[in-house]
């Protein structure tokens, strides 16, 4: 049987664990509601604007050809973006990315050379640790990021898949469907056709045929010039898609945490109970051995 001192004092430090990770399930669940408004909120204009492009780029057919629409047959060279956490305690949100990245990297290693830029202390750490190098360590965002900070990001990468210097770019994140369901996804954001035909053969999948025919019909009046309008739409997209990954893992990492809170905190009063039963079953046994020795020692005297 333990000591009662030992319990008491196992139990005390239980229940100051308890009250740390409900404050911090508290948190998370204010900071996640926080974060879903936003990407809800901005999810919408970032598809939409992706359905236009695309509309834009079929109908303007042969004059749609742009150097963020270029592919390459044969990549040599591409960027993947990996969006971690700065902080711990969010269950295996961070296992899961990193898991899905060195599965994608290494898929690919034998026919291209893959850059990393690593978003998240967490992420660099993983990958100083199992020895992989990163282009690129981006540890100075905000838990909620900015559009003005993410949107150097998307600008560095345009630059270099025009000037020739990488052919595809991925980003790695968890994709935010619900607060029950979070995926962890490698989302192609570079060329933007190939992008493009994804996201039309989902909508042509959730659409009936007749909702999907009236749509390829739409013919298109282009003024400015299908050129003009895709220089500034092109762009525009690829850093709304960028920073709308930013948004999902934001909330997702929140919801993770939470979960994960909660059921640290669950386990903390399960275990609570568990050791005041023990403490009484020892507070019980010390009693009832002093009772047996009062009881020999008046048998003793009577004796």
């Amino acid at each position: 049987m333990a000591n009662r001192r030992v319990l008491v004092k196992r139990r005390k430090s239980v229940k100051n664990i308890r009250k740390i990770t409900r404050t911090m399930q508290l948190i998370a669940t204010a900071r996640f509601q926080s974060t879903h408004g936003r990407a809800v909120a901005s999810r919408p204009y970032s598809d939409k604007l992706g359905e236009l492009v695309s509309d834009l780029s079929r109908a303007a057919g042969g004059e749609a050809d742009h150097p963020l629409m270029r592919r390459t047959e044969t990549p040599k060279r591409s960027v993947l973006v990996v969006i971690t956490s700065n902080r711990g305690f969010c269950g295996a949100y961070n296992a899961n990315i990193l898991r899905l990245a060195t599965s994608f990297l290494d898929s690919r290693q034998d026919s291209e050379e893959a850059e990393v830029y690593m978003v998240g202390r967490k992420g660099v750490s993983y990958f100083r640790f199992i020895g992989r190098d990163t282009e690129r360590q981006i540890t100075n965002l905000g838990e909620n990021p900015r559009f003005e900070e993410v949107e150097p990001i998307g600008n560095e990468l345009m630059r270099r898949f025009t000037d020739g210097e990488i052919d595809a770019v991925h980003v790695a994140y968890m994709r935010f469907e619900s607060t029950s369901r979070q995926e962890p996804t490698v989302a192609q954001l570079l060329p933007l056709q190939a992008l493009d035909d994804t996201s039309s053969d989902e909508a042509v999948a959730d659409d009936t045929s007749e909702t999907a025919t009236a749509t390829t019909s739409i013919e298109y009046e282009f003024s400015p010039a299908p050129k003009e309008l895709l220089d500034a739409l092109l762009p525009a997209s690829v850093r709304m898609r960028l920073f709308q990954a930013f948004l999902d893992a934001v909330v997702s990492e929140h919801v993770a945490r939470m979960v994960a809170m909660k059921a640290a905190t669950d386990s903390a009063g399960d275990m609570i109970k568990t050791l005041t039963r023990e403490y009484n079953r020892a507070r019980q046994t010390h009693i009832t051995m002093e009772l047996l020795d009062i009881l020999g020692g008046v048998n003793a005297l009577e004796g």
